[in-house]
């Protein structure tokens, strides 16, 4: 899965490699077997506390640029373009570097193959339909229904799973994306009573969603195209999406938005729009990270409980107040997602622990 944007979505569905893991416990290697205690957790703290303030900054800054009053720039596609634009120049001038100076194995060098970026063009429709949906979500719906807004993935990644897979889910996981699927109807009941509800948004979130899974299941595709390298696929997906950008802003007149814009010569929107777009490139750096040192579900319940922690901030900075119910959608669709973490967690160990069960059906539990 291409992790620097997948997380710009919020969610990021990685079977464990190594088990599931303590919760507690960083991956067990040789290095963290060395480090005293003491160290692992600070290192710990320090990268978990990393990854939630790059992620919740990415939110708050990505919703300034697509639907701030005071900027009043009604262009998603050019913001998500540029983001585009600055992450594959990111990752040319890292590998540009990388060339210059100390070998680093995990930068290839990046160089454009019009064959090879043919062959990931498939991926990179997927791609921009994810990326494209899920600014247009945050776009009309706030901060502090985001999560819920686009909380279906989990749901997608298992029906697409046994749609395309042929894949099951057991009983207990599909239990918790029951209880996901409640807190996203109670959301939207609560958000209409409330009179804020953005079906628009609604729409989108959903179609975020669905893109994530799709976008998981390109990946795993095209990853021997690119030699299995996350970098040079992530290199890749935004020069294509860069391409495919420019007819959809000439489509919806994003062009003449723009002529029209009366901050386009401003350097503090330029300045924001680049730091959006860095947050963006290094989510998946700290995403990483945080999986090193911890584990892939360590990482997704890490990501549920930033989740909650972004919601009450949003709640706080736009002084909003909500209803017993709206808070119970939230816990509902935090409390599922942790819930199939968990079970999916438990059932990986589980095969593991049983030489008896068959490759195809570990693969199975990491859905």
């Amino acid at each position: 899965m291409n992790r620097a944007q997948l997380t710009r979505t919020g969610i990021v569905r990685m079977a464990p490699s190594g088990g599931a893991g303590d919760l507690l416990l960083p991956v067990e290697d040789g290095e963290s077997r060395r480090a005293p205690f003491l160290l692992r957790a600070l290192r710990i703290a320090v990268v978990v506390c990393l990854y939630w303030f790059t992620s919740i900054a990415m939110v708050f800054l990505n919703k300034y640029l697509l639907d701030s009053p005071s900027l009043r720039l009604d262009a998603p596609i050019f913001v998500t373009f540029f983001q585009c634009a600055l992450t594959a120049a990111l990752c040319l001038g890292l590998s540009l570097g990388a060339a210059c100076g100390p070998r680093c194995p995990g930068l290839p060098a990046l160089h454009l193959d019009a064959k090879v970026s043919r062959s990931v063009l498939p991926l990179s429709a997927v791609f921009i339909g994810m990326v494209t949906s899920n600014n247009l979500c945050l776009k009309h719906v706030g901060v502090a229904f985001y999560n819920v807004g686009r909380s279906l993935t989990t749901v997608f990644n298992v029906l697409l799973s046994y749609l395309l897979l042929k894949q099951t889910t057991s009983l207990y996981a599909l239990l918790a994306c029951g209880v996901i699927i409640g807190g996203f109807w109670l959301g939207v009941d609560q958000e209409g009573a409330e009179g804020t509800l953005s079906w628009t948004g609604i729409f989108f979130g959903i179609l975020a969603s669905l893109c994530v899974s799709l976008n998981a299941i390109y990946t795993k595709k095209v990853l021997p195209v690119v030699d299995g390298s996350i970098w040079r696929l992530t290199f890749y997906n935004n020069v294509n999406a860069c391409v495919l950008f420019f007819p959809l802003m000439m489509l919806l007149g994003e062009f003449r938005t723009l002529y029209h814009f009366d901050k386009l010569g401003n350097p503090s929107f330029w300045g924001m729009m680049t730091l959006g777009g860095v947050f963006g490139f290094a989510i998946g750096y700290v995403t990483g990270l945080q999986i090193k040192f911890t584990s892939p579900l360590t990482h997704n319940v890490s990501g549920t409980a930033k989740a909650c922690a972004q919601t009450v901030l949003a709640v706080i900075y736009f002084e909003e107040t909500k209803s017993f119910l709206w808070w119970t959608s939230n816990l509902m669709v935090l409390g599922g997602s942790f819930a199939y973490t968990w079970v999916k967690g438990l059932e990986m160990r589980k095969m593991q622990e049983d030489p008896n069960v068959k490759s195809s059906e570990r693969n199975e539990t990491g859905v």
